[in-house]
């Protein structure tokens, strides 16, 4: 009943892995190297007074380009023009001859309690600049002004859409093994403004984004009961949803976060089922005996991708949002779990076990293209980046042979390479990648 628990909240545990002969070589992790677009960021001139907001804001931005790993920002010392002016053209030649390809100016000056950041973004080669803007907010704000900063540059150099003004949630772990804690957390993507959304007297897991709002949906266990839940970080308001008889767990938003999907478990069978979230009216989408989760809208809102041992193994399903037209899409050797639709449609990210090891990977809805980004220990629950572009997951340490240790947030890019440790001050799993902000 514990293994059977453990699969039902797609928490994969060793437990689960099948002691397979085949050789793990077989498997191709990708790995790739970008060849990163070097740009000089001077600290953003200011007053006496707003001087080190000038240097923290360029810095913010520099960790936010950098953590990407297609930028390179040039070390400060090798400026030959130090007299930089937001509202002049740079000396070209001169960010040249130290190979820089971008330059970005600014300044920040006060008007009342609120602070004007203005940027510049010139390339190099052509002599023109590519991108400015001023932004208003309150002082207290300079980190969002930094984000958005960072998004603006990324998007106008890379030409793809940003990540870097926006949240993640996760599940805070501490205490003993038999004595442990699990708390919701949130910070910004870069590790600043953390905060705790629950107490931690009682246990939370999985929790989800919406894609179109700042809620969260997530599991509690309210008096030993598990539900599932929505936290609203707008008032800071915790709501039941949907009291369904049986366990309800694995739960996610639809693409317009008018919808929930998750998984229900009455009388040890485990079916998927939508519920809206304004009239809560529920709609079951899988008849089938086996045990189906992990549900995952694509970005249309038209399919569902899905985890069901309905084959004999744990492997990833593809079906039309109504439950019509199910596709088994995983065939490797092994088990899948914990499907997820990336934003830009094109991919499903998961865990694969295989050989004693855990991967994240990526295919393409069809089941074509399988790619391996990670392997370890014990890495899983996969999330996207707003754009697609950077993955989220758990990975779990071994403290033994046979047996895991401490849990972090990782992240990997969609090459394989750049695998980061996230920052969190506590234990860390089942991260969670929130939209991007709107700035007000």
């Amino acid at each position: 009943m514990i293994k059977r628990f453990i699969f039902l909240t797609s928490i994969i545990t060793l437990t689960l892995i099948s002691s397979a002969n085949a050789q793990v070589n077989r498997l191709t992790i990708t790995r790739g190297v970008v060849e990163p677009i070097s740009i000089a960021l001077p600290a953003f001139s200011a007053t006496a007074n707003n001087q080190v907001l000038g240097r923290e804001i360029a810095a913010v931005i520099q960790n936010n380009l950098e953590s990407s790993s297609l930028f390179r920002a040039i070390n400060p010392r090798a400026f030959i023009q130090t007299d930089v002016n937001v509202g002049a053209v740079p000396r070209f030649a001169d960010w040249r001859q130290i190979k820089a390809q971008s330059l970005l100016t600014g300044a920040i000056r006060e008007n009342g309690a609120d602070i004007v950041v203005d940027f510049r973004l010139w390339d190099m080669a052509t002599e023109k600049q590519f991108a400015g803007r001023s932004f208003t907010a309150p002082k207290a704000n300079w980190r969002r002004v930094a984000h958005l900063i960072s998004d603006a540059i990324y998007t106008r150099l890379t030409g793809e859409d940003a990540y870097f003004d926006s949240r993640i949630v996760y599940i805070a772990e501490s205490g003993s093994w038999n004595n442990r804690t699990k708390r919701l957390a949130v910070m910004d993507q870069d590790g600043a403004n953390h905060q705790y959304l629950t107490s931690g007297r009682t246990m939370v897991l999985t929790p989800r984004f919406d894609p179109s709002s700042q809620r969260i949906i997530y599991m509690a266990y309210y008096n030993n009961q598990p539900r599932v839940y929505l936290y609203d970080m707008s008032t800071g308001r915790e709501e039941l949803i949907g009291n369904f008889q049986g366990m309800s767990f694995a739960p996610r938003f639809s693409p317009d976060g008018k919808k929930a999907i998750m998984s229900i478990s009455n009388r040890g069978n485990s079916e998927i089922y939508s519920l809206d979230l304004a009239s809560r009216s529920s709609k079951r989408l899988t008849f089938n005996s086996a045990i189906d989760t992990s549900p995952s809208y694509s970005p249309d809102g038209k399919q569902v991708t899905f985890n069901s041992d309905r084959g004999g193994s744990p492997q990833i399903y593809v079906m039309d949002a109504d439950g019509e037209n199910v596709k088994r899409i995983s065939y490797g050797k092994g088990s899948y779990a914990t499907p997820v639709w990336s934003p830009r449609g094109d991919l499903i990210a998961f865990t694969r076990m295989y050989g004693g090891r855990f991967y994240i990977g990526v295919m393409k809805p069809d089941g074509s293209g399988e790619r391996l980004l990670t392997e370890s220990f014990m890495d899983e629950g996969p999330t996207w980046s707003p754009n697609g572009r950077v993955i989220l997951f758990t990975r779990q340490e071994r403290s033994s042979p046979n047996r895991a240790g401490k849990s972090y947030v990782y992240s990997v890019d969609l090459t394989g390479y750049n695998l980061t440790k996230r920052k969190t001050p506590v234990e860390a799993s089942d991260p969670a990648w929130g939209p991007l902000l709107s700035f007000k």
